[in-house]
């Protein structure tokens, strides 16, 4: 707006208070924006969606396993590439983050350790793809889970304390829920007691492997760790197929098979929990990571056509209801420390 002072000559309109208008308006957007609760659940948002992609990514190792089966390439091939190809990877992305960061090398007694306890990681994933040799997918991930309840046991007999009474409880309906989500009472068919046998076995190595993840070296830096653990789990896949690997590498197919089960298995989801688990808090994170359950059983559905009964979803609800219960303690306290 102009306003005619002078023949010739404008006046321009006094425009102070427009530009102070505009500074309160912006100022107040950006204090909206970055107000500490807005911060927080848009931390909190990111965190559920990485650790979300983790467990999806661990969800449907087990259906490209057995479709990879069906078309003729060996499970011990299969996971010897998966870890062989995640080793390398989690390699290269150490050394070029040790490049940026001189504070994070490992004693050579601390990657002993972890290379030690990372045989466990390598276990759970033979035991448990042996298991789905034998029985269905939605079957060998339910007994895989039976990890609630074997954790609560090693955790009474590391700690010598008294477990919480939830803990307790959560592990007692874990089995009632296995008995539906395996589908044991209402199934005509004969059960595979070999397929549960490794089933539970693998159970097994995945609670040592968590007790790994979480207790182990915890001052090294997460992806560093996640280098050494997988290194440990092809040591020990190298040992439990040993000469399988050689004999039945018979396929350029199985390279292919392999790198989509290194990324979904050893490289994603470690970098995505490393990158989520902070925001959210570990209680959250692993009810988020027990989707893994549901994705495995849908996956298997849909690529390997399985039948999953309504009795056994059901026992996954259940099984579910159980892992929320174990960790109801942990999620309050991670509400108090998780940064804003």
């Amino acid at each position: 707006m102009i306003s005619l002072t002078q023949p010739g000559k404008f006046s321009a309109f006094n425009a102070a208070p427009l530009r102070q208008n505009l500074k309160r308006t912006v100022k107040r957007f950006i204090i909206s924006f970055t107000d500490t609760n807005t911060i927080m659940i848009n931390k909190t948002a990111k965190g559920v969606l990485l650790v979300l992609s983790g467990a999806i990514s661990y969800g449907i190792l087990a259906t490209i396993v057995k479709y990879s089966n069906g078309l003729g390439m060996h499970t011990g091939v299969l996971v010897f590439m998966q870890y062989l190809v995640g080793a390398i990877v989690l390699s290269i992305i150490t050394g070029m983050k040790q490049n940026k960061t001189a504070d994070f090398k490992p004693t050579s007694k601390s990657k002993l350790k972890l290379v030690m306890f990372g045989t466990s990681v390598g276990l759970t994933s033979c035991l448990y793809y042996m298991s789905i040799q034998y029985v269905p997918v939605s079957v060998g991930i339910v007994l895989l889970m039976q990890s609630i309840w074997m954790g609560v046991v090693l955790e009474f007999i590391l700690t010598r304390k008294p477990v919480a009474t939830t803990k307790i409880l959560a592990a007692v309906i874990t089995i009632f829920g296995t008995v539906l989500a395996s589908d044991v009472l209402f199934q005509d068919a004969e059960i595979s007691w070999t397929g549960i046998m490794w089933g539970f076995a693998a159970a097994a190595a995945y609670t040592l492997s968590l007790y790994a993840s979480s207790h182990i070296e915890k001052e090294v830096q997460s992806f560093v760790r996640s280098k050494y653990l997988i290194t440990g789990g092809l040591i020990a896949v190298i040992l439990f197929w040993n000469v399988d690997i050689v004999n039945n590498f018979n396929t350029i197919n199985i390279l292919v098979s392999g790198v989509v089960l290194a990324l979904f298995g050893t490289v994603l989801p470690p970098l995505l929990f490393t990158k989520g688990i902070p925001y959210i808090g570990l209680g959250l994170a692993s009810i988020l990571i027990s989707v893994e359950i549901p994705v495995s059983i849908m996956s298997a559905q849909l690529v390997l056509g399985e039948q999953v009964s309504l009795v056994q979803w059901l026992g996954v609800c259940i099984i579910f209801f159980s892992i929320v219960l174990a960790n109801l303690k942990t999620i309050k306290e991670s509400r108090q420390e998780t940064p804003g």
